[in-house]
């Protein structure tokens, strides 16, 4: 197996890049090789920082550009044939790589995977899902930018893949899912979200119907759904939680000796919570619904997310995720998927 790493992708790159390959590579003791794309000099400066890598599977591929982040997705895809996720995306389609990780452009990343890898059979539209934290563990929330509005039958296909995601890599057995929406009635929401309520009450996946945006944190359901716009909305802040909650105790703990005590005490626990609100701990946010293994990391991804990002696409790889979306999208145990215009 390999896993093509877009090097030159992210605010860190390509230090934090190379690093968290590198230690992916070591944590795979040979499972799969890691290869990096992007600058060739630059890459190699960076590795020659590393001692005792003599040993790991890790290869460079050279790529002369880089698309920066105020630059248009679909242009810069036309325009800069050469740069690092164009050429990671093109190893994957001439199978060459099994997956591609990148903590760059976002838009980049979904238009590249888009257009040179395409859609797999049955998919309408590909999604992005990304982890929230829990007071259960974790909640997938999908579609979380990807898609900007949803017809009733793309939310539907979000829940399968979503679904198929959560128990294939989180090793979940039969994941709830759960459809967001202003209350918990069957009979509240739009005209979409009604119909996306019965294709998904139809759908061989268990849902436990619609969820308030009250219970995500709770952990009410293991897959949310919802449209790229509310999800990317929850999902920044979700995001924002973890920093402000870190600003208020060290705003008003350490104003007196028995706060200092007290801080000292539950250490152990604020670490905790910080290491539970830190997107490091997920990896990246999986684009489902293409044909290959997309993961597209945080643009400030450190090497611990980088690590965990390509930990997460060798185990799609293996789980064969996609295979298994490609089966439910076309058979759905006979159960149809009904193209419709909501």
């Amino acid at each position: 197996m390999k896993i093509a790493v877009d090097a030159m992708g992210g605010d860190n790159a390509p230090a934090a890049i190379v690093q968290g390959g590198l230690d992916a590579a070591r944590i795979a003791d040979g499972d799969f090789e890691v290869v990096f794309v992007g600058d060739e000099s630059q890459i190699h400066e960076e590795i020659e920082r590393h001692h005792f890598i003599s040993h790991l599977p890790i290869h460079v591929v050279h790529a002369s550009e880089v698309i920066e982040m105020h630059e248009s997705p679909s242009t810069a895809i036309k325009r800069k044939k050469d740069s690092s996720i164009v050429v990671c995306q093109r190893l994957q389609r001439e199978g060459k790589v099994d997956a591609v990780v990148s903590a760059g452009h976002t838009g980049a990343a979904m238009a590249s995977a888009l257009i040179i890898l395409g859609r797999l059979p049955g998919v309408h539209r590909p999604a992005v899902g990304s982890v929230l934290p829990s007071s259960h563990g974790f909640t997938f929330v999908i579609d979380v930018g990807a898609n900007v509005g949803a017809r009733a039958s793309d939310l539907q296909q979000f829940g399968i893949m979503g679904s198929i995601f959560v128990n294939q890599v989180m090793g979940v057995e039969e994941p709830r899912v759960g459809l967001l929406n202003i209350g918990e009635e069957p009979t509240k929401g739009s005209h979409t979200i009604l119909k996306a309520y019965e294709l998904l009450a139809n759908s061989p996946i268990h849902f436990i119907g619609n969820v308030e945006g009250r219970d995500i944190l709770k952990g009410k359901a293991d897959v949310v759904v919802c449209d790229g716009f509310v999800g990317n909305v929850l999902l920044k802040f979700a995001e924002s939680v973890g920093g402000v909650f870190s600003l208020y105790m060290k705003k008003h703990i350490g104003k007196k000796i028995i706060s200092n005590l007290g801080a000292f005490l539950l250490k152990p626990t604020f670490r905790g919570l910080r290491k539970i609100w830190s997107y490091e701990e997920y990896g990246g946010a999986p684009l489902l619904g293409v044909k290959g293994v997309v993961i597209i990391g945080h643009g400030s991804s450190t090497p611990r997310a980088i690590t965990n990002a390509i930990l997460e696409a060798a185990k799609m790889v293996q789980q064969n995720v996609n295979e298994k979306i490609k089966t439910e999208m076309q058979t759905l145990n006979g159960v149809e998927i009904v193209t419709e215009k909501a």
